[in-house]
């Protein structure tokens, strides 16, 4: 006999309560099999209401788990999406650091492209069009975090937790240019960047990582399933999107000094310290 679902708004109250007190806590799902991934957003939902209650401003969207070469590790076959907040937002030039690793639970860095709306993209459109949706583009680092120890969970375990969003670092915004969109099309399929920590090669991934046809496809993607969902407000203008790690989530410790590298984007590095 399956257990009567708990209601999303105890699921908030947890979620932040663990996050507040960095305190890891089971899968909400290993005590409420009912919570499914409909069911987990609307925990989210309930999440922002609580953060917004308190101050916090959501500023954008991370999407989660594009990265298709880690989705059997994470037992996941579509990506995900969470709010990014205004305390959850670091914008900088090209150094942002150092970053005070104690306000999250099993940190790990992820590598990734973020871009600026200009305006609201539409569900179905293709890069050409997304991409004209698009004000600027830059390197970040995501940190992720996971209340649930060992960095075991179900994706709709991740869905309620915040999509594992700790802390966002935006690098410098390039402009994109109407003049250089098709130009950056392309470029954002084929690109590389070298994960490095302490000047050592890490990791190295690309845009095809990124579901297999590059960041703009991670965009695309959120904005159908968005449309698809009549509770989760749509992108709008000046949000700013994180697409998803370009390598594999690595494990942090304080003391650490990390570089991402890009090579076929023109994108400044972004380097980040951790305390």
């Amino acid at each position: 006999m399956i257990a009567d679902p708990v209601p999303a708004a105890a699921h908030a109250r947890t979620i932040l309560a663990a996050h507040e007190h960095r305190r890891p806590i089971a899968p909400l799902t290993s005590w409420d099999p009912a919570l499914d991934l409909p069911a987990a957003y609307r925990v989210a939902e309930a999440v922002r209401g609580l953060r917004a209650a308190r101050g916090e401003r959501v500023v954008g969207r991370k999407i989660g788990f594009t990265n298709t070469t880690l989705w059997d590790r994470y037992g996941v076959r579509a990506p995900i999406w969470g709010y990014v907040y205004d305390t959850t937002l670091r914008a900088r030039a090209v150094s942002a650091g150092p970053v005070a690793l104690s306000a999250f639970v099993e940190p790990r860095i992820e590598p990734e492209i973020v871009f600026g709306l200009a305006r609201t993209p539409e569900p179905g459109m293709d890069a050409a069009a997304l991409i004209g949706c698009v004000a600027w583009a830059a390197a970040g680092f995501e940190i992720v975090q996971s209340l649930y120890p060992g960095w075991r969970f179900t994706a709709p375990d991740t869905v309620a937790a915040f999509g594992l969003h700790g802390l966002l670092v935006v690098g410098e915004r390039v402009p994109i240019a109407a003049d250089e969109r098709s130009a950056w099309i392309g470029r954002l399929e084929r690109f590389s960047v070298d994960l490095l920590r302490d000047g050592m090669r890490a990791d190295r991934g690309g845009g095809r990582n990124v579901m297999g046809a590059g960041p703009l496809a991670a965009l695309g993607h959120l904005v159908d399933v968005l449309a698809n969902d009549p509770a989760a407000p749509p992108l709008a203008a000046h949000e700013i999107i994180t697409t998803g790690t370009l390598t594999d989530a690595l494990p942090l410790a304080p003391g650490e000094f990390w570089r991402a590298r890009f090579d076929g984007l023109p994108l400044p590095d972004i380097d980040l310290a951790l305390i």
